[in-house]
């Protein structure tokens, strides 16, 4: 007979797509299968270089199609619901009608993008802070910052106005791959991607339509929104073997999935460090987000499930600063005249770390600013002469990672809001011991790891 239903749960990285199959249990959800592919879809963005940061959207669906096809295919053709979450902030552009094409593959139908721009991503640094005060003030609880998706938007309107009339719809990621899914023709987002693009009043859940036309914003740009947990259509076809009619839910922050992953308890802090790095706590019941934002805090409060928000301290420096540090490395080699493999120094600097307990030296790693502080950027002190080791230095930077997390989010306060445990999550923390060790030196509670804590199974749970 047919064996129990399953949903899938996708998340679309920034450096990796993954796809988990999750089934019930006796016990609850148990993750039965899951496999994640590396995207290897950065691109050149000419006309915004060297701040811009983008992704080829046909590396990304490609990604996404390995991924399925090496799932199981008996299990694939019992998902009933298919949850989905990306990054947030970003923005993707393609014509309504023509944003995919779809063809038979080796594990049945699946589509590749089409008529659609490069992903600007989250990462993306080409609204300056000049650019950003010239743009009409939000009505939102979120501060404005390059990288969101109404800023982007405002940056082809006034730099390639001609970019935005070969497009009628926008989205993050996530979004465009609901609307392929469920043949949506108009994009529909939640309320947690649409407070993640600014210029969205989370209160009255509805865009500052008003405030945006009178600077002449394409207005119908903006996709619909709805609720976090809610369906957005079904899949119109089969795809890789998951059958047609198969629910497809509104498209998740990839945040609030990693953290829904995991978080139990509302005395639990939450620390991610994967390519950025984030610590979080829950709100208690009916908190509501003050009516406009403080520019200078580092805490946001992000929109959750059921209506609660999460006080968020987002850094824009985690693991991408470490693989920053690895290329450095990398480059210099070359510049001796050595061909290092990137992979290589990985483990190499982390043993080198591991051996030096202490370093006098101070990193402070925000190579990538901080949304709050855009400008400030990273800085090195207590340099003395026997601090240069590639240990001393790795085990500096390490720490430098979490202090910042804690100078944005401090102790003292996690404290006062009665939390007890942290919850450790993200590639960053599970591959370096040196991060980890730096963790449980800094915070005076109690550190889990999670395991399979991650916005693909929490995408899944959602469901």
């Amino acid at each position: 007979g047919p064996g129990p239903t399953c949903v899938l749960g996708i998340d679309l990285g920034t450096t990796s797509v993954k796809a988990a199959l999750v089934t019930g249990t006796e016990r609850g959800l148990a993750l039965a299968q899951s496999c994640s592919r590396e995207t290897r879809a950065h691109s050149d963005s000419p006309g915004a270089a060297p701040q811009g940061m983008e992704q080829d959207v046909q590396k990304i669906t490609r990604a996404l199609n390995e991924c399925l096809a090496a799932l199981p295919q008996q299990q694939l053709q019992q998902v009933t619901h298919i949850g989905i979450s990306g990054q947030m902030h970003g923005v993707v552009f393609w014509k309504s009608d023509k944003g995919c094409k779809w063809a038979e593959s080796g594990t049945g139908p699946a589509f590749e993008a089409d008529k659609v721009s490069h992903l600007v991503t989250w990462q993306d640094g080409r609204c300056s802070p000049t650019f950003l005060t010239s743009l009409p003030l939000p009505q939102s609880h979120v501060s404005l910052a390059t990288g969101f998706g109404c800023a982007t938007i405002y940056w082809y309107l006034k730099n390639s106005p001609d970019f935005l009339k070969a497009y009628d719809a926008a989205g993050t990621i996530q979004d465009y791959v609901v609307a392929m899914l469920c043949d949506l023709k108009k994009p529909l987002m939640s309320v947690q991607n649409a407070a993640s693009w600014g210029y969205f009043n989370c209160r009255s859940k509805s865009w500052n339509t008003d405030i945006l036309k009178k600077s002449g914003f394409p207005v119908h740009l903006l996709p619909e929104v709805g609720d976090p947990g809610s369906i957005a259509g079904r899949t119109t076809c089969a795809w890789h073997g998951i059958p047609k009619g198969a629910k497809v839910g509104i498209a998740l922050g990839d945040f609030q999935c990693s953290v829904y992953s995991c978080l139990t308890e509302r005395t639990d802090a939450v620390l991610n460090i994967s390519t950025s790095a984030q610590l979080t706590i829950s709100m208690p019941l009916g908190f509501q987000p003050p009516e406009a934002p403080d520019p200078s805090s580092a805490v946001t409060y992000f929109p959750y499930f059921n209506g609660d928000y999460l006080a968020v301290a987002a850094s824009l420096n985690g693991g991408n600063v470490l693989a920053a540090f690895v290329g450095m490395v990398a480059q210099w080699a070359q510049e001796l005249g050595f061909q290092v493999q990137e992979s290589a120094i990985y483990p190499r600097i982390i043993q080198a770390a591991l051996a030096q307990k202490h370093s006098k030296l101070s990193v402070h790693p925000t190579i990538f600013g901080e949304r709050h502080l855009p400008e400030l950027l990273a800085s090195v002190s207590s340099i003395g002469a026997s601090e240069l080791s590639l240990g001393h230095v790795t085990r500096a930077l390490c720490r430098g990672l979490v202090e910042n997390l804690c100078s944005m989010f401090p102790v003292q306060h996690l404290e006062e809001v009665g939390v007890r445990r942290v919850l450790g999550s993200g590639s960053a923390l599970a591959r370096n011991e040196v991060l980890r060790q730096e963790v449980e030196r800094i915070f005076p509670f109690p550190v889990v790891y999670g395991k399979d804590v991650d916005a693909a199974v929490g995408a899944a749970m959602v469901m």
